[in-house]
């Protein structure tokens, strides 16, 4: 093993929707496959040996596993996971061959290829080492811990003077596994009743609170490349009701833009679900939008809630409360301001699926478009097919 790379504590270490949407791809689809991307949005220049390390840290995943005190807390945590997936999670291994990493001067490539219900769970932790390792080898140093534990400690209180929920979603760009362990803690101990949980397993099992998450985008991408772009929201959200009945009930809308989500939401899925997650474009718009769209259908949108996620800080959380306040049920999840606000950049990275090899199938280019057109992701000539059968002009 390289001095350099790191090893992580817990298989739990891991967003939740991971979890909840591997479970849902072991039932419903366990003959699928996926080939995911690493994205370098901030043009990051990685030193020389960094592929190295990543590897190795790659590499020593292989070891981790499910201990019987994470299957009992997963047991009584989340009942709607079925015992037939924990019992599967227990003897999950992370394979490191599914994993390609290679360098190019300061150019970092890592593709990830293999069954869905494998590689599922790569994603978050890889971005999370990748992040971690950048400040490391490039021996940049954040806050003391001190510094850190105040900073989280006053941006707590200010939620918890502006009378919102807060959850913490930080753990794909952390600045490190310390850092977000001790922003995790400082964030219970002082959230009162603004802090209501976090999207990273491992942590919120620490911390015994509340894991938090439903699904991601790569939910729809792969229904799209399954059962065509009009079929995939109807039907991604078709079957997260037939796995979930009525739990995990918050729906992310901007897969294919918030306008063709709204148009597929019909009255059954409005009131099934509990609400919404925005995750890109105008907050205060897409506010507006939920509420008409809950009007149209005769519910009552204090009844349900929008989950803000989308680059959040306490200036916009503050905007959008005000906005929305009387109006609609909100909550707010945190990641980066909460777990790398330790006096160095952020890095702008993210890693996607690509591809989708649906049963008896051949592999399918699949795209995400949002509702900010700099943000699509994917093949040029499938987002455009996608675009004209989805009737999106922008």
């Amino acid at each position: 093993m390289t001095p350099s790379h790191i090893t992580l504590n817990s298989v739990l270490d891991n967003d939740f929707y991971k979890f909840t949407m591997q479970h849902a791809v072991f039932k419903l689809f366990p003959k699928a496959k996926a080939k995911y991307e690493f994205i370098n949005r901030g043009n990051h220049h990685f030193p020389s040996g960094f592929a190295d390390a990543l590897r190795a840290s790659v590499n020593s995943m292989a070891g981790l596993h499910l201990t019987r005190e994470e299957k009992k807390y997963l047991r009584d945590t989340c009942p709607y996971l079925d015992p037939t997936y924990l019992d599967f999670l227990q003897g999950y291994r992370y394979d490191p061959d599914e994993v390609i990493i290679s360098q190019e001067g300061p150019n970092l490539l890592v593709k990830i290829t293999g069954y869905w219900y494998r590689t599922i769970l790569w994603e978050v932790p890889i971005m999370s080492l990748i992040s971690e390792l950048y400040y490391k080898l490039n021996h940049l140093q954040g806050d003391q811990d001190e510094q850190i534990i105040t900073t989280a400690k006053n941006k707590i209180e200010q939620y918890n003077k502006l009378g919102v929920t807060i959850a913490e979603f930080g753990t794909r760009r952390r600045h490190a596994y310390h850092t977000h362990r001790l922003v995790v803690q400082t964030l219970k101990q002082y959230g009162n009743t603004s802090f209501i949980g976090t999207s990273n397993v491992h942590m919120a099992m620490l911390n015994q609170t509340k894991p938090i998450g439903t699904h991601a985008h790569e939910w729809f991408m792969f229904h799209a490349a399954k059962y065509g772009f009009k079929m995939a929201n109807g039907l991604g959200l078709e079957h997260w009701v037939n796995v979930y009945r009525g739990d995990l009930g918050i729906a992310l809308s901007d897969t294919y833009t918030t306008d063709v989500f709204f148009s597929q939401f019909d009255k059954m899925f409005t009131k099934l679900f509990d609400g919404v997650r925005h995750d890109s474009g105008d907050p205060l718009d897409f506010a507006d939008k939920t509420i008409a769209h809950y009007k149209s259908k005769g519910i009552n949108p204090i009844s349900k809630t929008i989950i803000f996620s989308d680059g959040l800080n306490y200036e916009k959380v503050e905007r959008i409360a005000k906005h929305c306040q009387g109006k609609i049920g909100i909550s707010f999840g945190i990641g980066t301001n909460f777990t790398n606000d330790v006096g160095l950049t952020p890095m702008n990275i993210v890693v996607k699926m690509t591809e989708a090899y649906p049963e008896e199938a051949y592999w399918t280019p699949v795209v995400k478009l949002s509702d900010v057109k700099g943000k699509y992701t994917g093949d040029p000539d499938m987002i455009e097919l996608s675009k004209t059968i989805l009737g999106i002009n922008d």
